[in-house]
């Protein structure tokens, strides 16, 4: 009990030490936990001794994985993709598997049986890194995202089969699936499917009428441990089966309660597994024949990516999204790791090639987050949420552009637009921009921060730029560009908070309006009017409040960057406020007195 304490201490000291440290020098929380893992396994300091138990029960991890994505995704949606999984999947798979298995036989001299057994676990790629790199990016929703999920949905799918084959090759009978086999696993997916529509919704019904929060996050846990080994015992993946149930349940109104109670669990063992991975990584093997296996990653991760980049175009996949899922799939998959093992089990690898295959595997799931990294930032030509390009805009006689179509930006232009006043719209979100055409509003898709966008939308000769963009950091970075390259449009700008408006002050732009601030003093307006509160004398007090406050925030901007003289000075300001206001208020009552008296 206390060895198994220390090694969760061990594994949580790892991450708390690595994962800020990495996550502040660019390289990402993925690359922390694989190194970690190396740090703490038994090639490197031997803390701990066993990653082979610890891996499969940190698979977990990409169980929670996949069911969050099934609660993404409902039946209607699942089939809108059938094509992508069964045929770009599909190809995927076979054409790589192929060509590996080529690679093996002639490289590493391996029989034919071992050739394909090797060809086709290099040919999976990481369900848990492919994914999760999607979600950090938010880009699991785009065409490469969803392409990339189509690709490793189908893989999943495999695993069993191919480990029937692995079985099948080495001369044993187990992984031979008779008639029955067959028909229970459909019974059981049948079976599965039924419960989950009819039955789970209402059980999650009773129990949310308990109010106790920990049965309802107990009850999350069964559905998601539950449905993954119900699956596995049908002949599926655990993973698959999580998934399937979080289809089911995707459109649940309990979806977003399930999600928030999963959240912890997903992050923490998917960072268990990603350390368990770089555990598994043998340092003697690399160092032993470091060429060799450098060669083996290299070769097979640029296969893998010239197959899938290919496919992508023969699907009709843009070249951005193309080239952004061969940059997020050239890896080896976890589920290798379990095709050699099993083929070790039949004799048809020897312990060494099995050693090289697996160090292949690992070290190219630590080279993607860099190879991901890469593309994102110098090859990457259009918006980070879409592979869409740019709209050629022809705006040249514009008198306004109002930069983000939101809900701050839409009431601008709907307003604008009732005074018959001229503007172009730019919005950086194609989905917002293809939500707004459909209801017959001319938005432009462009990104307002590059300046040749805004100068095709008519900055030369506009006049004002409403600045309505939703993100602090795109907001500012706008900002700055139109001060530096066309310094005589009038910037008035939405602020999302206090800081976001004192950055903005910093720049020289005065006109900047805080999206909550004129509708929370409405509502303590009313707060007042409803305790008895006499309007006058409150519209008096709101006026007097917002002077000062306005004079705090300017003031404000001279110490933003000390950040104790900030807290001292905002501390005094706003108790120097509440003099002012209370000083007022004995003056109305003073004149009121006096009022009286005469």
């Amino acid at each position: 009990m206390h060895s198994a304490l220390l090694e969760i201490i061990i594994f949580l000291v790892a991450a708390v030490c690595l994962v800020p440290l990495f996550k502040a020098i660019g390289l990402g929380a993925i690359l922390a936990y694989l190194f970690a893992g190396i740090i703490i396994g038994p090639s490197a300091l031997g803390l701990i001794e066993d990653p082979k138990t610890i891996l499969r029960f940190s698979e977990l991890g990409v169980v929670f994985l996949l069911f969050l994505i099934g609660l993404e995704l409902n039946p209607r949606k699942l089939w809108q993709l059938r094509k992508s999984v069964f045929g770009l999947g599909a190809m995927q798979l076979i054409i790589s598997g192929g060509v590996l298995t080529a690679l093996a036989f002639y490289a590493l001299d391996l029989s034919l049986n071992a050739s394909i057994i090797a060809g086709f676990g290099l040919g999976l790629s990481s369900t848990a890194f492919g994914l999760q790199l999607l979600e950090e990016k938010r880009q699991l929703k785009t065409m490469h995202g969803q392409g990339s999920f189509s690709i490793l949905l189908f893989q999943d799918m495999s695993v069993v089969p191919l480990l029937a084959l692995v079985s099948y090759m080495g001369g044993g009978s187990s992984g031979e699936m008779t008639v029955f086999d067959f028909v229970v696993m459909l019974l059981t997916i049948a079976g599965f499917v039924v419960v989950g529509i009819f039955f789970v919704r209402h059980i999650f019904s009773y129990i949310a009428k308990s109010r106790v929060q920990e049965v309802f996050t107990a009850m999350a846990l069964l559905i998601v441990i539950g449905s993954a080994i119900i699956m596995e015992h049908a002949g599926l993946s655990m993973g698959m089966g999580a998934f399937l149930a979080g289809v089911l349940l995707a459109n649940s109104e309990y979806r977003h309660e399930l999600e928030t109670n999963l959240q912890p669990f997903k992050g923490l063992l998917l960072g268990l597994f990603f350390i368990a991975v770089g555990m598994s990584l043998n340092l003697i093997t690399v160092l032993e024949k470091p060429f060799l296996l450098m060669a083996l990653v290299m070769v097979f991760m640029l296969a893998k990516s010239g197959i899938i980049y290919l496919l992508g175009r023969i699907y009709k996949f843009p070249r951005e999204s193309a080239r952004n899922m061969a940059f997020t799939l050239p890896q080896g998959g976890e589920f290798a790791f379990v095709l050699f093992a099993a083929a070790i089990n039949q004799n048809l690898f020897a312990e060494d090639i099995a050693a090289i295959l697996n160090a292949s595997v690992t070290i190219s799931m630590a080279l993607t987050p860099l190879f991901f990294s890469l593309n994102q930032k110098f090859l990457r030509t259009y918006s980070d949420l879409s592979e869409r390009p740019y709209d050629v805009i022809d705006a040249s006689e514009t008198e306004i552009i109002i930069a983000g179509y939101g809900r701050f930006g839409q009431i601008v232009s709907r307003f604008l637009k009732s005074q018959n006043v001229k503007f172009t719209i730019l919005e950086h979100s194609a989905a917002q921009v293809d939500t707004a055409r459909k209801y017959g509003t001319k938005v432009f898709y462009g990104d307002a921060s590059r300046k040749d966008i805004v100068e095709s939308a008519g900055a030369k000769t506009a006049k004002i730029f409403v600045l309505a963009i939703d993100d602090p950091e795109k907001s500012i970075k706008t900002a700055k560009m139109i001060k530096e390259h066309y310094p005589h449009l009038e910037i008035i700008a939405r602020v999302r908070n206090r800081q976001h408006a004192i950055e903005l002050l910093a720049l020289g732009i005065e006109n900047v309006h805080r999206e909550t601030y004129l509708t929370s003093l409405e509502v303590a307006k009313e707060v007042l009017l409803a305790r008895g509160g006499v309007r006058e004398k409150i519209n008096k007090k709101l006026a007097l409040f917002r002077k000062h406050d306005e004079n705090i925030l300017r003031e404000q901007l001279i110490h933003r960057e000390d950040e104790k003289k900030m807290i001292s000075f905002t501390n005094q300001a706003n108790a120097e406020l509440d003099q002012i206001l209370r000083a007022d208020d004995l003056s109305s009552d003073r004149s009121q007195d006096k009022q009286l008296g005469d």
